[in-house]
């Protein structure tokens, strides 16, 4: 179940010249599993923004999202006062109750933001966790200290090669033989068909995908599965590795 609501920017502020955190006030009771989304409505667009949720308390929700076009771009104008309009609750998140008592979380990219709560979770139930972030190269890299603060064991990777293991998350399991007994994982299709190609265990894929609605009207994010056509934005963006088809 969805909720409509107005939040105030508490703050707005660049992590790396593209990727940037914007802290929210307003009512997070909507808000239920790590890996759930909000749609921001932006003045002079047709459609919302879906943006993760990074991490949420009783009164904030913080986004982490990458200027990559107008509306994320007007996003990183904004300032703190201003008041946005939101579509939160969204989505089907993850689920801790699957985890084993040693789990592995691959974020690549925009995709490592929603796994800073389900860390945050995955620890307060006595789990370990251990966390690659994948870039492409060092200056893209954001987190890193937010989930070491938090605990969790950090293996960064770069494609260039210029900060941790050089090539691609599944890179670093391979080459360092990450031991974990179920996996989570968001980031861009390849890489999550690279960790279902390389993983034997089972785990958890956040899919990101270009959504109109966001609450399953218009059927534009449909996937298959072992079950039938799903919605990344109502039956997702969170699906089981054991159902999904490539």
């Amino acid at each position: 179940m969805y909720k409509n609501a107005i939040y105030t920017i508490l703050k707005n502020e660049p992590l790396t010249p593209l990727v940037w955190r914007m802290v929210l006030e307003g009512d997070t009771q909507w808000i239920t599993r790590p890996g759930q989304f909000v749609n921001i409505a932006l003045a002079g667009k047709f459609l919302r923004r879906p943006i993760s949720v990074s991490d949420y308390d009783e009164q904030t929700i913080t986004l982490i999202y990458k200027i990559v076009g107008e509306g994320t771009k007007q996003m990183s104008g904004m300032h703190a006062g201003e008041k946005l309009d939101l579509l939160t609750g969204l989505g089907n998140g993850f689920d801790t109750s699957k985890a084993t008592d040693k789990c592995l979380l691959v974020g690549g990219g925009v995709g490592v933001p929603p796994l800073y709560n389900l860390a945050k979770k995955l620890l307060a139930e006595g789990r370990q966790v251990i966390v690659i972030l994948g870039f492409n190269t060092a200056s893209e890299l954001f987190y890193e200290k937010e989930f070491k603060a938090l605990g969790c064991e950090v293996v960064v990777t770069t494609v260039d090669g210029s900060k941790g293991v050089k090539g691609f998350v599944t890179t670093a399991i391979e080459e360092l033989k990450i031991d974990f007994g179920y996996f989570y994982t968001c980031g861009p299709l390849p890489m999550l068909k690279a960790l279902y190609d390389h993983t034997e265990q089972d785990g958890q894929l956040s899919f990101e995908e270009r959504m109109g609605c966001g609450f399953g009207a218009c059927m534009g994010c449909s996937c298959k599965t072992k079950y039938g056509n799903k919605r990344i934005c109502v039956d997702g963006p969170v699906l089981d590795k054991k159902e999904v088809i490539w």
